[in-house]
């Protein structure tokens, strides 16, 4: 199972990661990735930056260090109608968003709640990927989460960070298997991100694979193994 790309990482910009984009960039030429994607957190983060910094993004070039570069955003979900931080004129100029909950920015409901709040987040038009819905302190149904990310052409996320031993997500491994079972069953694709904040963990997709072989998940069904194929199934998302 060989990765190319790497869809989840954060520079300095975020506030709380510690590596510019061209350390993080450099990395991933180390390691031999044909892609990276820079998403660093939006505004509503403590910490994070202006929606300037988002808007001014075309200045870094398409490829540096022979690596190609998506630029984005890792968006807040800020409440139940799925509503996140970043405006639609700002969104629809980056390459690729993804959309979160973290606790500064959104305060956890009922299973039903916490679902329905993805949902709807989904059917925003820019908005690409689920980030991490692996976290216990969000209970989801994740059979209703995995046909709605098939209705709406949305990738679901494996985040390696998440899997990490003493990680504060709770149940992560457990939950993350709940998703592939349903992922396998309806044939929806995922995408493993490694949510990087510090340049030595661009890539990292270990702890991942180890529970994507596991559990038997087809290949075809993961977006890292093909950068031809991870963007075709983020351009489904503006033909549905």
């Amino acid at each position: 199972m060989n990765f190319v790309l790497d869809t989840h990482s954060h520079t300095v910009a975020s506030g709380h990661a510690y590596s510019t984009a061209k350390e993080m960039i450099d990395q991933a030429a180390v390691l031999g990735l044909e892609l990276l994607c820079i998403t660093d957190h939006a505004p509503m983060m403590p910490g994070s930056t202006h929606p300037f910094y988002f808007s001014n993004l075309n200045t870094i070039p398409r490829k540096v260090s022979g690596v190609e570069v998506l630029k984005g955003a890792e968006a807040n979900i800020l409440n139940y109608a799925g509503e996140i931080d970043l405006e639609p004129e700002l969104l629809k100029r980056l390459d690729i968003v993804i959309a979160s909950f973290h606790p500064p920015c959104y305060e956890a409901g009922t299973k039903e709640e916490n679902t329905q709040a993805m949902i709807n987040t989904m059917k925003n038009p820019y908005v690409h990927i689920i980030g991490h819905p692996d976290d216990s302190r969000y209970p989801i149904d994740y059979d209703m989460l995995v046909k709605a990310a098939k209705d709406n052409g949305v990738l679901l996320e494996v985040n390696n960070s998440s899997l990490k031993p003493g990680h504060f997500r709770q149940g992560a491994s457990e939950n993350i298997r709940t998703m592939i079972t349903y992922c396998k069953k309806y044939e929806v694709p995922i995408v493993v991100g490694s949510d990087a904040h510090f340049y030595t963990q661009v890539g990292e997709a270990d702890l991942a694979k180890v529970i994507l072989q596991e559990m038997n998940m087809p290949e075809e069904l993961i977006a890292n193994t093909s950068v031809t194929r991870f963007k075709e199934l983020l351009n489904r998302k503006f033909q549905k």
